[in-house]
């Protein structure tokens, strides 16, 4: 007679996560949440393009499930993702979908709009609190070719790197459970992206000084004139590749 094994008490409640974002609906608001601001319910129907009253309930559900968290503020209702967590794991499981090897069977732009936004997310994009895209690996890249962060054993800071923060002028707030460096896995460009406490700091502080800017409505970015000359001096990047 077989063994009646025991259930491990995780699997309900993966499932139950992977439930929340098996839906198209609630997978184009977790995205669009990546920018890291809050959005209201209005906004987020017209991003995913179904009735307000539709995306109510989704909301509701994403909220229930953790991975959102919402405030009222009159007569608006404000969600963002719940944390740093939960970006992380929409940013890895979006790196995971593979592009199709059929060019056809992926959707095109439907106008010249579509094409540029994509592009723009491409080159530079916020995810959630720090930088990705052509944006995201170039500071990382750069980092680590000055030794200043490693990522043969995981990401992290050699002495150096720390006091580089320091010079910059980019505190570091290392009194948390967050990490100072994590790797996030870049779904443009399917190689890890400085996340962390310190790729927090960098982006916070490359928006604060007008190094980069926010453009449209997408969590897309561009690195502004003065940002070139920044960062070309501080990490030696080639002003081409911040364009």
């Amino acid at each position: 007679m077989l063994e009646r094994m025991t259930k491990d008490p995780q699997a309900p409640r993966l499932a139950r996560l992977a439930a929340l974002m098996a839906d198209e609906t609630r997978a184009a608001c977790l995205l669009a949440l990546l920018d890291g601001r809050a959005w209201t319910a209005g906004e987020l129907a017209r991003q995913a393009g179904v009735a307000a009253s539709t995306l109510s309930e989704h909301l509701g559900k994403l909220v229930a499930g953790g991975l959102l968290t919402q405030e009222r503020q009159g007569r608006h209702r404000y969600v963002r993702l719940a944390d740093a967590r939960v970006a992380h794991l929409v940013e890895d499981l979006a790196a995971q979908v593979s592009p199709d090897p059929d060019p056809d069977a992926a959707p095109r732009p439907r106008n010249l709009r579509e094409s540029s936004a994509g592009s723009a997310m491409a080159r530079g994009r916020t995810c959630y609190d720090h930088f990705a895209g052509r944006l995201g690996i170039a500071l990382t890249d750069a980092l680590t070719s000055r030794h200043l962060l490693r990522q043969d054993t995981g990401f992290a800071f050699t002495d150096a790197g720390l006091a580089w923060f320091e010079n910059a002028g980019i505190p570091l707030d290392r009194k948390g459970r967050r990490p100072l460096a994590r790797g996030c896995l870049d779904w443009t460009e399917r190689r890890p992206h400085l996340a962390g406490v310190a790729g927090a700091a960098l982006c916070r502080h490359a928006l604060a000084e007008g190094w980069c800017v926010r453009i449209g409505s997408e969590r897309a970015v561009k690195v502004t004139s003065t940002g070139s000359l920044a960062l070309t001096e501080l990490l030696g990047i080639d002003a081409d590749t911040l364009r």
